[in-house]
């Protein structure tokens, strides 16, 4: 469990009273997409793996019925799918967490839970960092077109011949 702990990007602590082995297995399934994994460990063995891994903030979550997820992938996805079953099964109370280390409450659970995707966020910046670049282009293609339409109307008018003057 302490090597859990190290390689997570975060690990969020739930009051899993009332959730059956079936809920709990869709949950899973659930939080699979967002490469997490979802465990009910005794808190003396939490405690201890805490100790191990140098995870002091979990320490005071140790209150109660405990089940963690830890989450190696994407944080907003799996903080997004404890969000939807809390909200479809009125199961699962939140304790908080860690995140790279820090301490996170509640309120921040939430919160990266009503993010986007981190796939949707890259697409975001992209578009944002493409932007400029597409008004640029679009820019010097209006001035070469216009260029070519002036040097067109030129050659309509007769004003360019092949000879000298």
């Amino acid at each position: 469990m302490a090597t859990q702990i190290k390689e997570s990007e975060a690990v969020f602590a739930v009051d899993y009273r009332g959730i059956s082995v079936p809920q709990a297995a869709e949950l899973r399934e659930k939080l699979r997409d967002a490469d997490a994994t979802f465990r009910i460990v005794k808190n003396t063995l939490t405690d201890r793996a805490a100790d191990e891994a140098g995870a002091e903030t979990l320490k005071p979550l140790l209150k109660g019925p405990t089940a963690f997820t830890f989450v190696r992938g994407d944080v907003a996805l799996a903080a997004k799918a404890l969000a939807n079953f809390r909200k479809e099964t009125e199961l699962l109370e939140l304790k908080g967490g860690t995140m790279n280390g820090a301490e996170i409450s509640i309120e921040d659970i939430q919160a990266i839970g009503r993010l986007p995707a981190l796939e949707v966020l890259h697409g975001q910046l992209v578009g944002t960092l493409a932007a400029p670049i597409t008004g640029v282009v679009r820019g010097l293609n209006a001035l070469i077109a216009g260029v070519a339409i002036q040097l067109s109307q030129i050659a309509e008018q007769g004003l360019v011949s092949g000879s000298e003057p």
